[in-house]
């Protein structure tokens, strides 16, 4: 009979009625989604301070039981830990940062300020670094000095333990905010919403969580480098050369993990391209789009980590003006969606032919 519906649309109907027992509520509003993710990047924010506390805590004894038993690896040992919680500072400075809005003096906001953080944090523990190889090499020359390896090996093995809670806490973060990463073809708001920059903190966070974790799993592969260089020192003192030389290969350890840092905040601060974006591609695609004549001109900046800004001037083929809205449409979201740009704005003309530029007194000298 008419009245009976066709057995696509039963099944369509059952379809909905089983996701819609599934889910045992209708879709949750945006207010809904942005509580819950401000409620897991609380939780997030503190495992990072409490990991941040036990780093500062454990780095400051690792200092004093080194400064105790004369041993300069644990001293290296606690200056990588110190790049460590630099990492995680950054981090809790990023997600604070940005959650503030631009003001009329800084209308970027205060992104920047986690670049110069960074720097300054680098630059210490270089000198700090400097410091300890030039005691290294002085004590692998005259080799005039003694270790107390019961302390050593005490604070080596108080370390592993240490490194392996730190471990813990990171990887649970990760977890908690694994789910938020974001994708460069992700739908993207429009990034005056609310949920554009709060889904870039997230992204931006989780990676950085991901980071001090791989960092903590390196620092867990030092410590116990430590301890076994304490225990051959504590039952062999005879090979007490072995301080030295984990002070060295420490060393060389630190210089790789921050060597990355200083490059990319060299990059920012130089305002070049992100090393994961191509101009060409970006002007390629931008070309694709209907009713595009030309690209006048493209800038691509970051103003910090995973924050990238992009600047367009398009010119229309002529007698296309009419569309612009389109071609704008278009093009952010090209930006925004494809390439994952954080803020982005795009000029439109309509074409116009280029006039020689040349000024009279240039036009009287070539002649």
């Amino acid at each position: 009979s008419p009245g009976l519906p066709s057995d696509d649309e039963s099944l369509l109907d059952r379809d909905i009625a089983l996701r819609s027992a599934r889910a045992g509520r209708p879709d949750p509003c945006s207010g809904c989604s942005s509580r819950r993710e401000r409620s897991k990047q609380r939780k997030v924010k503190k495992r990072l301070a409490l990991a941040a506390i036990l780093y500062l805590l454990f780095m400051t004894g690792e200092l004093i039981g080194g400064y105790v038993a004369n041993s300069l690896a644990i001293m290296t040992d606690a200056l990588h830990m110190l790049t460590d919680l630099s990492g995680i500072i950054l981090t809790l400075l990023a997600l604070w940062l940005s959650a503030k809005s631009p003001t009329k003096r800084f209308t970027f906001g205060f992104h920047r300020l986690e670049v110069l953080s960074a720097i300054i944090s680098v630059l210490l523990v270089y000198i700090l670094m400097a410091f300890l190889l030039y005691e290294a090499v002085q004590r692998t020359i005259h080799m005039d000095y003694e270790i107390n390896g019961d302390i050593m090996l005490i604070t080596a093995a108080v370390g592993v333990a240490v490194n392996l809670i730190m471990g813990f806490l990171l990887n649970q973060s990760g977890h908690l905010h694994s789910h938020s990463h974001s994708h460069p073809h992700s739908q993207v708001p429009q990034p005056n919403s609310p949920s554009t920059a709060q889904g870039s903190s997230h992204g931006h966070s989780s990676l950085a969580v991901r980071a001090a974790f791989v960092h903590a799993l390196g620092d867990l592969v030092q410590s116990i480098g430590v301890l076994i260089a304490a225990y051959i020192i504590r039952f062999k003192p005879e090979y007490k050369i072995a301080d030295p030389i984990c002070t060295y290969v420490f060393s060389i350890l630190v210089i790789f993990t921050t060597i990355r840092i200083l490059c990319d905040t060299g990059v920012i601060i130089l305002e070049g391209v992100p090393r994961h974006l191509n101009v060409d591609r970006i002007k390629e695609d931008l070309m694709k789009i209907e009713d595009v004549y030309s690209i006048e001109d493209l800038n691509v900046w970051s103003l910090t980590a995973g924050k990238t800004t992009a600047i367009v001037h398009l010119q229309l083929v002529p007698g296309s003006s009419s569309k612009w809205e389109d071609v704008q449409s278009k093009a952010r979201q090209l930006l925004l969606n494809t390439f994952g740009m954080y803020k982005c704005s795009v000029q439109l003309q309509s074409y116009k032919q280029e006039m020689s530029k040349t000024c009279a007194s240039c036009q009287s000298s070539s002649a």
